[in-house]
């Protein structure tokens, strides 16, 4: 399995989690839905983020994720509506200044990645739409070639045509790479039609789990 969580419980004031246990294999995509306050964005917290305490284990390609923090994060591709990198400096002087943070990352393919997205590497961060800077994340994202890709509401909002290539490019990638996809999403028809597992959180717990094959 590439993603295992293993009775995972944690609680804090404005947030919970309620013993989730789940499993993701290599080269598939799972979507993760639930109403505000479900759990979401807390389950992904406990991922990304060392200081939110938690109990039970969650497990990256077999290892738990806090044996070693920097592979762990090394091996995450994050994709969000927050802005993680710098509004103030171009694509290329983000890239200068956090590609160099990867083991594996691979400037000819993020340069092809971005082209193909149709963005230039000039581009002024703080001045890409909203969509224009989930394409450059997404892009980030492929160039160092994570196992694992969180995806939290990265489509909303995107134009149609640009989505259908999204999925795409994500497809793809899992496949060539034997990666995998962790979506959180609140677009119904992202969950039956694209992804292949989907989990449904209610207060803090994982109520359904899925196969949509």
């Amino acid at each position: 399995m590439l993603l295992e969580f293993k009775e995972v419980t944690g609680r804090g004031k404005k947030f919970k989690l309620d013993h989730i246990s789940f499993a993701l294999e290599p080269g598939y995509m799972m979507g993760l839905a639930g109403k505000n306050g479900a759990g979401k964005t807390t389950l992904v917290r406990y991922i990304l983020d060392e200081h939110y305490p938690y109990e039970g284990d969650i497990l990256l390609d077999g290892r738990n994720i806090k044996e070693d923090r920097k592979q762990t994060l090394d091996e995450i591709g994050f994709i969000s509506e927050e802005n993680v990198f710098f509004e103030q400096f171009s694509i290329t002087q983000n890239v200068e200044l956090m590609g160099d943070f990867y083991s594996r990352w691979d400037s000819v393919l993020f340069e092809q990645c971005l082209k193909e997205m149709g963005l230039y590497v000039g581009q002024k961060v703080g001045n890409l739409s909203r969509g224009e800077y989930m394409k450059f994340q997404l892009a980030f994202a492929m160039a160092h070639k994570p196992k694992l890709y969180i995806l939290d509401e990265a489509t909303a909002g995107m134009d149609p045509i640009f989505r259908k290539e999204f999925f795409k490019f994500l497809r793809q990638t899992i496949m060539d790479e034997k990666a995998s996809i962790l979506m959180i999403t609140h677009i119904e028809e992202e969950l039956e039609e694209k992804m292949d597992y989907v989990g449904i959180m209610e207060q803090g717990r994982l109520v359904e789990f899925k196969s949509v094959l």
